[in-house]
């Protein structure tokens, strides 16, 4: 048991870092903080890996089984990070299941507000990204709306690169620019 913790990463799991650390710096790119509006915090920042997390995951969702384990390894990763957070920011051992639960239920919560509103369309789907990263319920965040129209950009950035790419650790996100309003 002990002799695990001195065990070498599987190279899958390395892979899977690489691209969980590509989700956390697209979700940490000044502009969304300072031109979109969103809060910089650790929840605003939190919120942000979620989005990019949420827009990796959903283009494995169509790919076989070895894509969707890459995917797993991703998500361990994503919850690995938020508990060594935690204990970064001195909550006790005793507390940290209780926020990672509460955690895992925001990210299944977002999911499925993304994955509702996506059937929707654009507009719902800035009211969502309103509502999850502004803390706003009207939607009436214009903002929202560029970010839905970004989160649109990446999705089709994401359909070009293939399942390869993504097994040797490459992810890429499209640029963002500055928040202008039309």
């Amino acid at each position: 048991m002990i002799f695990k913790l001195f065990q070498k990463q599987s190279r899958k799991e390395d892979i899977a870092d690489d691209l969980y650390r590509q989700i956390v710096a697209a979700a940490r790119q000044t502009e969304f903080y300072l031109s979109y509006g969103v809060e910089d915090s650790v929840t605003g920042r939190f919120e942000m890996i979620i989005l990019f997390a949420y827009t990796f995951f959903h283009r494995l969702r169509t790919e076989d089984e070895g894509a969707r384990e890459l995917g797993q390894l991703v998500f361990n990763r994503f919850f690995q990070d938020m508990d060594d957070s935690l204990r970064e920011q001195g909550v006790g051992d005793l507390s940290i299941p209780k926020k990672i639960k509460k955690m895992a239920q925001s990210f299944y919560g977002h999911v499925e507000a993304y994955d509702a509103a996506r059937e929707k369309g654009p507009d719902a789907l800035a009211i969502a990204l309103a509502r999850n990263i502004y803390a706003m319920e009207d939607g009436s965040r214009p903002e929202a709306a560029g970010l839905a129209v970004y989160v649109e950009a990446c999705e089709e950035k994401l359909k070009l690169q293939s399942v390869e790419d993504f097994s040797k650790g490459r992810l890429h996100f499209p640029e963002i620019g500055p928040f202008q309003t039309v």
